[in-house]
């Protein structure tokens, strides 16, 4: 049993070492639950959770490590995800400052953020680095413990309920603080769009070989 614990605990940790440091997706999901509403920012992180499913499939099969060693493909994902982080700049820009509670159920946010993650080269290093003990729990020290390969299953349940308590929790916070104060909402909205234009430009100049 507490070796169960552990291997769910030790997901989390990782789950949230992935979802919570300071980047392009959170910039997506802010900017969203700013002036979207917290569904809208729980959507897009819903979209990037979602893209992470996907690369935990990737990796599982392989392709994860052949995108690795592939540099011209690796160039082509960090050339699209620079302009695609540019673009999404300019709409958080232009948007900042007009708050709406609108329905997102036509899927923006998700849509946004999944694809984004997809062309984001930090989620493949990831991946290959903290990730691959979800591909063999068995290597995965934790507290001082190692878990046990029969607890997997629980150690991925875990690393995915971390991401989603940080989607769910993130553009909860946010719009608390928004509430309070009017002017938080603009100013994080401007800081979005600022981190996605910074993400942008460093990924098109990583993408020239500059």
């Amino acid at each position: 049993m507490f070796d169960a614990l552990v291997s769910v605990a030790a997901g989390l940790v990782l789950g949230l070492s992935l979802a919570a440091p300071p980047g392009p997706m959170n910039a997506v999901i802010a900017e969203e639950a700013v002036t979207r509403g917290w569904r809208a920012g729980f959507s897009a992180g819903l979209g990037a959770m979602t893209a992470d499913a996907c690369f935990f499939v990737l990796a599982l099969v392989g392709v994860v490590a052949f995108i690795e060693d592939a540099p011209t493909v690796k160039t082509l994902m960090v050339g699209v995800g620079g302009v695609l982080m540019l673009y999404y700049a300019y709409g958080a820009y232009r948007d900042a400052g007009s708050f709406s509670d609108a329905d997102p159920a036509e899927g923006r946010g998700f849509r946004k953020a999944f694809v984004l993650a997809l062309t984001n080269p930090y989620q493949v290093t990831w991946w290959l680095t903290a990730g691959v003990g979800l591909l063999n729990p068995g290597e995965i020290s934790a507290f001082g413990l190692q878990l046990s390969a029969a607890n997997g299953a629980l150690t991925i349940a875990g690393f995915f309920a971390g991401i989603l308590v940080w989607v769910a929790g993130f553009p909860a916070s946010l719009r608390a603080a928004g509430e309070r104060v009017d002017a938080f909402g603009t100013v994080v909205a401007y800081a979005s769009a600022a981190v996605l234009a910074l993400f942008g430009l460093t990924f098109l100049k990583t993408a020239a070989g500059l």
